[in-house]
């Protein structure tokens, strides 16, 4: 089924229910599908067609959800991208993608006018919140919206259609496109939907920027049940978001472990503070056991989900808060509808404990990469009338067929022979009490080839030596493993999704500015 769908289902079942929370901002169901119309048909007038796309830098106002859904009722195309995104970068996409239009916020103009020219590309710019007098050579959304009835669009019934373009840095830093069908979306969503057993009652919190899949899916999961969605843009003060939570009795809050540090870092929380919270879900990054053993302790009503997934489907795998004591490093298994499997350097499934790479099947799989068939090719196969990923991560199953995450392919660290897992030794520093970040690099070496050298940054107050977390490694990890050098930080490099990112040589991508 096509998303915009998905809300004309809950507009005729929920109008008047809230159904996005911003700032001092409540938009129901019919109040998305009101402005999202009358985007629809502005858009339409500027005679954007099918499967043209829009560019979106949004921070996660109320103006996200009306955006995404304007452009799925016009039959276009939504291409998210982080707001923070310096111009030269978000240049190459648009000369890429060629947008049709570009939804933007006010104080972001000067970076998309320099993107487009140096692209040398030429579309409409659509700005929001931008005082009546700014100028320039935009159009105001607000007025958009004011002056723009809602006419007889056409209705779109092509579930195969692309939904979603989101761009996502390869191992080069090269923004890759990935295209998702409305069914890809869709598929993953109700996939979710079910393992979480969301409700027209949900009421889900949320930081993660509308620009990568994990906070797109907080957007489409709410609006198929019926429930609501409160999108707030910082995280940076934890006991703030606590009283948030509280104050919109919120069940839900989706989480990266960055997130869940600041907390587990969190003082004298009082038992019971967030009675009506129901789950936890934590993605974009491994949860270290130290974190989600925390969470546990301080939330013991509330359900924790650890998940993995990929921007190429979305979700691949969840592990049940009843399994997560029994085996805290897993990432569980294939979410409902779909396959995950390891398999071994000759393509067959590998035995449980044999260290391969994840295969990914399923109607959730991406359609492709935009303008890149041949690394598409090389990634997505057909198998049974499903479509086949495979991830470039490396895995391995225990006997019960729960699924590890090793590392990236490219992550691996090679040191006298042997191959290192940087994920393994980060969670032997997350145990070392008073570091509160921690990453793993691999430096080039002329003996060695490559040694381990461990990223910290510590907890407020505390202070260790390099030779204070190299004995605490040599503890708990075979010797080619332990850290030979240690860097400690104020804090360490994320990317815009949140993942710890620590590049040798290469220039970290910008901080998650609306997450954390």
């Amino acid at each position: 089924m096509r998303i915009e769908a998905r809300l004309g289902n809950s507009v005729e079942r929920f109008a008047g229910k809230t159904a996005v929370v911003a700032g001092e901002s409540r938009l129901s169901y019919a109040d998305i599908d009101d402005r999202s119309g009358s985007l629809a048909a502005a858009l339409v007038a500027m005679a954007v067609r099918p499967n043209d796309r829009i560019a979106f830098l949004l921070d996660n106002d109320g103006e996200a959800p009306v955006s995404f859904f304007g452009t799925w009722k016009a039959g276009a195309i939504a291409c998210p991208l982080h707001p923070s995104m310096k111009a030269q970068k978000l240049a190459a996409i648009f000369s890429s993608t060629e947008p049709a239009a570009v939804i933007t916020h006010a104080r972001y103009l000067p970076n998309v006018r320099a993107a487009i020219a140096l692209s040398g590309r030429k579309m409409v710019v659509i700005a929001t919140q931008a005082p009546s007098d700014l100028g320039g050579d935009h159009l105001r959304l607000e007025e958009l919206l004011r002056r723009t009835q809602t006419k007889s669009l056409p209705r779109f019934l092509d579930d195969t259609a692309l939904a979603l373009l989101i761009h996502t840095s390869g191992s080069t830093g090269d923004p890759k496109g990935v295209m998702l069908t409305h069914a890809n979306v869709d598929a993953a969503c109700q996939s979710i939907i079910s393992y979480l057993e969301n409700t027209a009652s949900e009421i889900v919190l949320s930081v993660l920027p509308l620009s990568f899949g994990y906070g797109i899916t907080q957007l489409v999961t709410m609006v198929c049940v019926g429930g609501t969605l409160v999108l707030e843009k910082s995280f940076a003060f934890p006991r703030k978001m606590m009283d948030r939570l509280a104050e919109e009795k919120a069940t839900g809050l989706p989480l990266v472990p960055a997130m869940a540090a600041l907390i587990a870092g969190t003082k004298d929380l009082p038992e019971g503070f967030l009675p009506h919270l129901r789950y936890v879900t934590s993605a974009a990054a491994a949860l270290p056991p130290v974190l989600s053993a925390r969470l546990q302790e301080i939330l013991p009503q509330t359900k924790v989900f650890v998940m993995y997934g990929q921007t190429e489907c979305l979700r691949v795998s969840y592990l049940s808060p009843e399994e997560l004591a029994k085996r805290p490093t897993s990432v569980g298994k294939a979410i409902p509808g779909t396959r995950a499997f390891v398999v071994d350097e000759e393509g067959l499934p590998a035995t449980p404990g044999t260290i391969g790479e994840l295969v990914v099947e399923g109607p959730h799989v991406m359609a492709g990469y935009w303008c890149d068939a041949e690394t598409a090719l090389q990634e997505l196969r057909t198998a049974d009338r499903e479509r086949r990923l495979s991830t470039g991560d490396l895995f391995r199953t225990d006997e019960e067929g729960f699924l590890y995450f090793v590392s990236r392919k490219d992550d691996i660290i090679k040191t006298r022979g042997e191959k290192v897992s940087p994920q393994e030794v980060e969670r032997v520093l997350y145990a070392l009490d008073g570091v509160r970040e921690a990453a793993v690099t691999g430096v080039e070496d002329p003996v060695f080839g490559q040694v381990v050298r461990a990223h910290v940054a510590l907890e407020e107050g505390r202070q260790l030596s390099e030779r204070d977390v190299i004995r605490h490694c040599a503890q708990y990890l075979e010797d080619y493993m332990v850290p030979k050098s240690v860097e400690f930080r104020a804090a360490l490099p994320r990317t815009t999704t949140g993942k710890i990112r620590m590049s040798v040589g290469v220039e970290a991508e910008p901080q998650l500015e609306n997450a954390v």
